[in-house]
């Protein structure tokens, strides 16, 4: 793991390596509910994986755990992206929706950023 919380805003955990048990302890702590759709993720990126014969579907499931995590584990950051997404649902003008797609964009750009690479 990296990273350790400094500072207010810092993140309420360090960022895990993208291993399944690492990722399920991690969203175990910041975001314990979310821990059904984690296991049936990972039922189906294991079974995509045996039937198709290519390891691209848990490298999938790696990803996207890692950046849910390095976006959960700023609660100021996804509580921001909470808040987009409505605004986003609710938009009635292209401005208003392009500004929060746009932001979110950006919150996802970063969460990118802040995960290890999944086999690269």
């Amino acid at each position: 793991m990296t990273e350790q919380s400094s500072a207010h805003d810092g993140p309420l955990i360090p960022m895990p390596v993208l291993t399944p048990s690492a990722l399920r302890a991690a969203v175990a702590q910041i975001a314990p509910g979310e821990l059904p759709a984690f296991v049936e993720h990972l039922d189906r990126a294991v079974e995509q994986a045996a039937r198709n014969g290519t390891i691209a579907p848990l490298r999938t499931f790696l990803q996207w755990w890692g950046e849910f995590v390095a976006i959960q584990r700023y609660p100021a950051r996804a509580a921001r992206l909470r808040e987009l997404e409505v605004v986003a649902e609710e938009a009635t003008d292209r401005a208003a929706l392009g500004s929060a797609l746009a932001e979110m964009r950006q919150i996802m750009d970063a969460a990118h950023r802040e995960t290890p690479a999944v086999g690269r």
